[in-house]
């Protein structure tokens, strides 16, 4: 200034009341310095003249993109204009008052951030310019994280692509900041390397762009990576992370692993044997099988399972699995082992085989026993029923219920699934020998009535059974049941007379016969019962009605005798006890009718029956 004030006179005296002015006026600038884009923004030009003015102009401008100034807007005492044709005649408005000038800015664009300014002059009273920088800020969008989808190996010389991280439409420019489980990642030679990508749209938006590029190990499969955005925001900075990631490592494998999926616990012979293979490298390597005693012969088996179906005792040993994974430095064989036993019970042996024949008496030791790997059980059974426990069946002292079937269980408690059995069967020979104690019985049975009579014999070999029958002529066998040493025969007779059934049973061994004798009840006809029957009711009544006579004549005698009417003489005497002596035979006779009349009536009631129905009856209940 003081160059140009040196040109003329004149100049120096402008140049002086140019100062002057400047000191007599002071401008303030005051609002919103931040706001977000699309919002409102007001700025104040605050002013105060030192010297009284009769005229203020203000004037409001922005450098447009050359740094050429251009004037937004003016207005004095009496008038304000909006300047046509800029980029704010459609979006500001101006208030004034007495101590300053309001400029409000509406739907904020990015451009507006820049400095505007505002010419006071009050001519006479000076002049004097302020400024007032706008900040613009828009928050960027969700920031986007894409992870490497092909895996990362471990073997790479250099650090490898990890993950990209995007974020868009900021204002202003946005940072990204990577971070693997929470701890921050910087630049570091031969570790850490970041790229960053920023790109402009039209309106000014910035969108920014990070790939990490990060040196993996092993410890890296189970890390989490995620990109975290900061930007600002009025009077404040912001951040934003993204999701977190987790990156496929391929690392060679260093360890196989066997183990048996199927069955658990022991294996048997007839089982289904599944066997897992898997090393620890990433992506797990193909492997193969084989068994120790032929290692070069591979086993089939998909996916790194091997099945051996119906497992025999020469199955068990140890099994092989072989790492093939190619990226193993050196060629480095890995070899996991896996070892299991088949067990076995091999099929029950009893002596002595199949069957075997013992006399009545005699004595036999039978032994039953099964190869095992195991520790195994044995049981001996007849009939379903447990007799004795160990691998030695004892019977002593034979008789024919010795005979039978018997049966050995073997079992290996420790596999429940293996058992094995046998058996022998058990001969007795001997003689013929009747079931019922009773080799001869007898029995009453009325004429004419069935009867069963059955004959139950043991022997072996199995007895001959024939009937004998003496007297009755009708009968027939109606039942024969016959087993491997007995006979049961049953046959029906009707009885016509007393009657002798013999029972015959024999073998090379010996006879034995049952005998049953039957003595006959002939039937007493209906008409001739009847006639006893009602003999005896009128005797009854006649022995009834003399003994009510008898009575009353003794009483008579009696009270005459008191009176003193009857004589005393031995006449008298006499002719009384010749009464007593009538008297005591007709009770003798009345005690003899009474009895046989007592017997008669039972029978015909049916009170008692007579000794053949009572027979018969207890017979049939025995049949």
């Amino acid at each position: 200034m003081a160059q140009k004030c040196s040109v003329s006179l004149l100049a120096l005296s402008l140049c002086l009341l140019a100062w002057e002015v400047v000191a007599d006026v002071s401008v303030d600038m005051v609002g919103d310095t931040e706001v977000y884009k699309g919002e409102s923004a007001q700025i104040r030009c605050q002013y105060t003249f030192t010297k009284n003015t009769s005229t203020i102009m203000v004037q409001w401008f922005v450098n447009d993109h050359r740094g050429k100034r251009v004037r937004i807007s003016y207005s004095d005492l009496n008038m304000q204009k909006l300047d046509e044709g800029t980029n704010y005649t459609e979006r500001i408005s101006v208030s004034g008052d007495a101590g300053g000038e309001n400029l409000t800015i509406v739907n904020v664009e990015l451009s507006d951030e820049r400095e505007f300014f505002c010419q006071v002059n009050g001519l006479s009273a000076g002049n004097k310019e302020g400024r007032f920088d706008l900040k613009v800020f828009q928050p960027p969008e969700h920031p986007v994280i894409e992870p490497v989808h092909s895996g990362v190996s471990v073997t790479n010389a250099l650090p490898s692509k990890i993950a990209t991280c995007e974020t868009r439409k900021g204002f202003p420019q946005p940072n990204i900041t990577w971070y693997r489980n929470h701890k921050p990642l910087h630049h570091e030679n031969g570790q850490v390397h970041v790229l960053t990508l920023l790109t402009k749209d039209s309106t000014g938006l910035v969108t920014v762009q990070s790939e990490l590029q990060y040196k993996v190990t092993k410890q890296d499969k189970d890390a989490h990576f995620f990109c975290e955005v900061s930007y600002f925001v009025p009077g404040a900075v912001r951040t934003i992370e993204s999701k977190k990631v987790n990156i496929s490592i391929h690392y060679p494998t260093t360890k196989v692993e066997m183990w048996r999926v199927s069955p658990e616990g022991l294996v048997k012979e007839g089982d289904t044997v599944e066997i897992r293979c898997q090393g620890n490298g990433n992506p797990p390597p193909a492997v193969k099988f084989s068994r120790e005693q032929h290692p070069d012969v591979d086993l089939t088996a998909v996916n790194g399972l091997l099945v051996l179906k119906g497992v025999t005792r020469g199955d068990s040993g140890k099994y092989l699995c072989h790492s093939l994974d190619l990226t193993q430095a050196d060629n480095k064989k890995v070899v996991g082992e896996l070892s299991f036993t088949v067990h076995f019970l091999d099929p029950a042996v009893v002596v002595p085989k199949d069957s075997e024949e013992m006399q009545k008496g005699e004595s036999l030791i039978a032994s039953c026993n099964a190869m095992s790997s195991l520790q195994t059980n044995i049981v001996w059974s007849k009939n379903g029923e447990e007799i004795q426990k160990g691998n030695v069946l004892s019977l002593q002292d034979a008789t024919f219920d010795t005979a039978g079937h018997y049966h050995c269980e073997v079992t290996v408690p420790s596999l429940p699934g293996l058992h094995t059995s046998g058996s022998v069967h058990i001969i007795v020979n001997g003689a013929p020998q009747s079931r019922d104690v009773m080799k001869e019985v007898d029995m009453e049975e009325k004429v004419g009535k069935w009867v069963n009579l059955t004959c139950d014999m043991r022997g072996y070999p199995r007895p001959t059974v024939m009937w004998n029958i003496t007297g009755s002529p009708d009968w027939r066998e109606v039942l024969r049941k016959e087993t491997e040493d007995s006979v049961q025969s049953t046959m029906t007779l009707k009885v016509t007379k007393d009657t002798v059934a013999t029972c015959n049973a024999s073998n090379n061994m010996g006879v034995e016969n049952k005998s049953f004798t039957i003595k006959s009840i002939p039937i007493v006809p209906t008409a001739e019962r009847n006639i006893a029957a009602d003999n005896s009711g009128v005797i009854i009544v006649v022995i009834v009605v003399s003994i009510l006579l008898l009575a009353l004549g003794g009483s008579v005698l009696y009270f005459l005798y008191k009176k003193g009417k009857l004589p005393c003489g031995r006449s008298g005497k006499q002719e009384i006890s010749k009464e007593k002596n009538n008297k005591d035979e007709i009770v003798v006779e009345m005690k003899a009718n009474k009895t046989e009349e007592s017997g008669l009536l039972q029978g015909v009631n049916g009170s008692k029956k007579p000794p053949s129905d009572q027979y018969t009856a207890n017979n049939m209940e025995r049949s």
